[in-house]
């Protein structure tokens, strides 16, 4: 059986991504950098680092958003691209950069205490407030 293979990008093109093997069930993260960064909340799933080949990486941007995390987005045109633990072999890809069907569908809502108060969690998926 041959590994499924998916596909992204940023807005602009400049970053491409392909993810080798099945996505990882994706959650959506409602915590204030999540939502400061990409102007909501993050939805991503979890990667083996092994799995993701960039091309277009000159164009990746790293912000360090904490001691243990940093954030990747496209030096161009500012599309939210990663979240990487720097004590981790995973990598959070964001949902939105796929092209086409990912046959994915979020699991819970992570740091939820966080969350905006322009907006309610009402789908009834699991809700993990920190």
């Amino acid at each position: 059986m041959q590994d499924k293979i998916y596909h992204g990008s940023c807005l602009c093109g400049a970053v491409k991504v392909e993810v080798t093997g099945e996505l990882a069930k994706p959650n959506a993260c409602h915590c204030s950098q999540c939502r400061k960064q990409t102007g909501h909340y993050l939805a991503s799933t979890d990667i083996l680092e092994s799995a993701v080949m960039v091309a277009g990486e000159d164009n990746v941007r790293w912000y360090q958003s904490s001691e243990k995390a940093r954030r990747g987005f496209c030096g161009a045109c500012g599309s939210t691209l990663f979240w990487d633990s720097i004590t981790e072999d995973t990598i959070a890809v964001a949902m939105g950069l796929f092209d086409g069907p990912t046959d994915s569908k979020l699991t819970g809502h992570i740091f939820t205490e966080d969350k905006g108060d322009y907006y309610e969690l009402t789908d009834g998926l699991p809700q993990r407030g920190q």
